[in-house]
Order: C-alpha cells, then structure tokens, then sequence
C-alpha cells in the first residue's frame, strides 16, 4: 500500500478510464482446478454432497458456501455521489468500487447489484428474493426518503445485517471525527451546539447518531431553513425530527441556526456563505463535507473555526466512510449479528477516534488517513464485541 498520507497528483482522463476499462472486479476460485480429481471435489460429482448437506441442514450454507461472508451492494442509481440521478448503469462504476473497498479493508467478497427500478416494493421484494445469495445488505446511493423506507423494511424482513452506507457511514465517522474535535477545542461534547445543515440520507442520520451519543441541543436545516414545530411543510421524517430537536425553538433560516453554535456539519452541497460564520461561536468546528465541492472552502472556514473537515482527500481531517464501512459489516458478520444497531455503530465512531487520539489530536489531525490499515480491524473488533455483548445481555 502506498503512503497513507500522500496527497495524489494530478489524475489525467485517460487514466482514470484505462484502470476502469473492463471494470474492477473478478472472481478468484478458492478451490483448486488443476486435475481430474480437483474437478471432481469442487465440481461433479463432490458438490452435488454438499448440495444434499445444505438441503438438509439449511445453516450449513453459512459454512459451505461463500454466502455468509459475502455482501450485496444494492443501488438504484438514484443519488449517486454527486451526480444525482443517474440510473444503474452508471452506478455500477461506484458500486465495484465499493465492492474492492469491502476486499481491501476488510477482506470481504462483496457484490454489486444495481436495480432497473426506483419502486419500493420493488427493490424490497427483489433484494428479499436474492436473500439465499449473501449475508449482508449494503444498500448504496438510494435518494430520501426513499432509502429510509427501503432500510428499515428490509432489516424489518431480513435475517442478515443491513445498512445504507450514505446514512449511517457518513454518521459514524462524523461522530468520531466530532469526539476528537470536541477534545482539541475543549469543549464538553454533551452541551455542544451543532447544525445540521442538510435534511436527506446523510443529514438524518448524523443527527440521530449524535441524539444517540447524547447531544441534545442538535438543530437540522433543509432547503427552507430550521426544522422547527411551527413549520406546516415537513414530511413525516422531518416532522418527527422537528420535535426531537431544536430544543432552543429556533426558527429561520441558516443564519439564524449558526448563531452561537459551536458545530456546523454541511451535507446538503448548498454553499453556506461566509458571512453566516461570523455567527459561530469561539473555537467553532466546521465540517463541509460535500464533495468535491465542500459548502465552505477549507480556507474560508479556519478564519471561524478552530477545527475543520471536508469530504476531500486534499485536506486534512477527511471524513470518508471507508474508515466505518468494511469494518462494521466485519464485525457484524464476524460475530454472526442480524442487524447493525445504534450501539455498534457508536462503538465503531469511538474506535476510529481512538486510533486518531492514539498517534496524538491536533486541529488538523482528527481523523485517521482513509488508507489506514489499523482502522478496519478495530472497528470489527469494536463493532463484533458490541454485538456479542448485546446477544449475551
């Protein structure tokens, strides 16, 4: 692996089209099937023994078969990075991939399934049916609020963990990204004031991982301004949240929303003008995280904050999900977990934050490098023990 803390160089179109030219992915047999007697054990007539073992005892797939170590990348194509509403084809780049990130972090196999639908029902019966196929659900760039409906139906009605990474990945590194800058500002992380300053996927659950870690006072903004109970306009997501944040009653606009407060977290790709930052408070933390296009630039943001984030590689402090992804779907499948629950995900938040805290915090030192080989194992270790403490209580 290179440097971890090299910063790329210039990347030219024809070579990023010449790594991704026949995609990114292949299959590798395990098995050997170099003679006669190779093909007989792995294929004909050898299998068709594992064939009837399964049959008879259903959970032997789990051990006979790659199934239970193997991830579907699930997408519709509908919000993917960026780029919005792209259909599947276009999506499949992303979701291989995602699938090599899986391989690489966290040794497992994984696969991408992009749907030719952006019906509910649809998606849900489709990833219910291909079930038998694989152990884990990584639904992948599926826009609000369809994918809260598409989450929680599926870990409703399946037996196997599942999570939407643009969620609850981003969430997890957000929190323990904001574990450490609490501690460089010397802020107590319970009377933070933070801003939430986008409402789809990302927006929601960073809040509700930070209500989790026992933040209260976290007020979220959408394209309208404050999610506020006076407000006649919101979806039944946003009204729930309007009445399990803001404890302060604010109303109005972004402005509004930052005066005094200590955090500003921008997931929405709006830009948030400079003028807005003259509210923060002292030693403020800003995390601009829309990429590649950050609501606040770096620079203009560390004239009102003492700590500060982007999404992007070519800063410090990178909040990428690849530091939460691979470890947590490790550790759940590592410790034969269902589901994913809130407390393993703020058991994977507070173990990447340790490795940060580990080599010494700093403003610009937050977060590990995205390339860090020791984050992905700690977090399975954090996220498998989590799950077994919880199946033991």
């Amino acid at each position: 692996m290179s440097d971890q803390h090299e910063q790329p160089g210039p990347i030219t179109r024809a070579e990023i089209f010449a790594e991704h030219e026949g995609g990114k992915l292949s299959v590798v047999p395990t098995s050997p099937l170099a003679t006669r007697r190779d093909l007989s054990i792995a294929y004909t007539p050898g299998v068709a023994e594992v064939s009837r073992a399964v049959a008879a005892d259903p959970a032997m797939a789990a051990t006979h078969t790659w199934a239970g170590r193997l991830v579907a990348v699930v997408s519709d194509g509908s919000a993917v990075l960026g780029l919005g509403d792209i259909g599947p084809a276009a999506s499949l780049p992303v979701m291989e991939g995602k699938a090599a990130l899986f391989k690489t972090f966290a040794d497992l196999d994984s696969i991408p399934i992009v749907l030719d639908t952006q019906d509910v029902e649809e998606i849900v019966r489709t990833v219910k049916l291909l079930r038998p196929s694989f152990g884990a659900v990584n639904l992948e760039d599926i826009s609000a609020p369809r994918c809260f409906e598409i989450e929680t139906r599926l870990i409703e009605e399946l037996d196997i963990p599942v999570m939407h990474d643009d969620q609850h990945g981003t969430a997890v590194v957000v929190l323990a990204a904001l574990l450490n800058a609490a501690t460089v500002v010397g802020k107590d992380l319970a009377g933070l004031k933070v801003v939430v300053a986008g409402a789809g996927a990302a927006g929601i659950a960073i809040t509700e991982i930070l209500l989790t870690q026992g933040i209260p006072d976290v007020v979220l903004l959408d394209s309208r301004g404050i999610v506020s109970r006076e407000r006649d306009d919101l979806n039944a997501i946003k009204a729930d949240y309007a009445i399990r944040t803001n404890p302060r009653g604010l109303i109005g606009g972004p402005k509004d929303a930052l005066e005094n407060a200590d955090v500003l977290v921008g997931v929405s790709g709006g830009k948030v003008p400079e003028e807005y930052l003259t509210e923060l408070a002292a030693d403020a933390i800003v995390f601009a995280l829309a990429n590649p296009d950050p609501e606040v630039m770096p620079d203009v943001a560390a004239k009102y904050a003492t700590v500060v984030a982007t999404g992007r590689s070519d800063f410090p402090n990178q909040i990428n999900n690849v530091l939460a992804f691979p470890g947590i779907f490790r550790g759940a499948l590592d410790a034969g977990a269902t589901r994913i629950t809130a407390e393993m995900k703020i058991a994977a938040a507070q173990s990447i934050a340790a490795i940060a805290a580990a080599d010494g915090l700093a403003a610009a030192h937050i977060v590990p490098s995205a390339l860090d080989p020791r984050v992905a194992p700690a977090v399975a270790e954090a996220v498998a023990a989590c799950a077994r403490r919880s199946t033991a209580d």
